[in-house]
């Protein structure tokens, strides 16, 4: 019974679930995201683009 205690109370893997989660939120951001965020890159590539050909 004090080896399934002692399991309970170890938090090492609290840190591996914590950075998974953070992980698969930020994918499940980007996939609802994902227009917006093409529009802005392609966006920013554009003003890039034009302000690389007036130099």
């Amino acid at each position: 019974m004090k080896t399934f205690k002692d399991f309970l109370k170890e938090e090492d893997g609290m840190g591996t679930v914590e950075v998974i989660l953070i992980i698969v939120v930020l994918v499940a951001l980007v996939v609802i995201f994902k227009a917006q965020i093409t529009k802005i890159v392609n966006s920013l590539f554009e003003k890039i683009t034009e302000q690389t050909d007036k130099l």
